[in-house]
């Protein structure tokens, strides 16, 4: 596959996250502190929080895109992907799965499992689609997958 081919897929992977979901952090980020604050208290923890889920977001994107310790990003990015999904889309709670089928329940069901999706996809990023790279995202976290260098001349 061409670098260019390269590159789109790695900045399609993440751009949910940057720029979107950054940028919609800074640019309301009142509106970001208060939705975490419905699950973190005093509203302090809950600015630590979203300051927290921006760095991740701007910093595993920029490894991913880049190449860069890009196997810690997208563990980073999967692992954020699985903790919102079960802080912030639990589909559990409302009680009304099964008694409405528009309710709220079935909404962050269907969230909450893309969230879950998400994260599963961006670790074939680290690991490659046969999983044979597991073991060098343990190993050495800080690797490349080196999505850019193409041995052949």
């Amino acid at each position: 596959m061409s670098t260019i081919g390269i590159v789109a897929i790695r900045v399609l992977a993440v751009a949910l996250f940057l720029p979107f979901s950054a940028l919609d952090k800074l640019l309301n980020f009142r509106g970001a502190v208060a939705q975490a604050g419905g699950v973190f208290k005093p509203s302090a923890l809950a600015t630590l929080v979203i300051l927290g889920g921006l760095a991740i977001e701007i910093f595993a994107s920029l490894a991913i895109i880049t190449g860069f310790a890009d196997r810690l990003g997208v563990a980073v990015l999967s692992g954020y992907c699985v903790v919102t999904a079960l802080l912030f889309k639990p589909f559990w709670r409302p009680g009304d799965f099964w008694a409405r089928p528009n309710g709220e329940a079935r909404t962050l069901f269907w969230d909450f499992w893309k969230n879950v999706a998400l994260g599963a996809a961006l670790l074939l990023l680290a690991i490659g689609p046969d999983g044979a790279h597991w073991h060098d995202l343990f190993t050495d976290p800080l690797s490349s997958t080196h999505p850019y260098w193409n041995p052949e001349p």
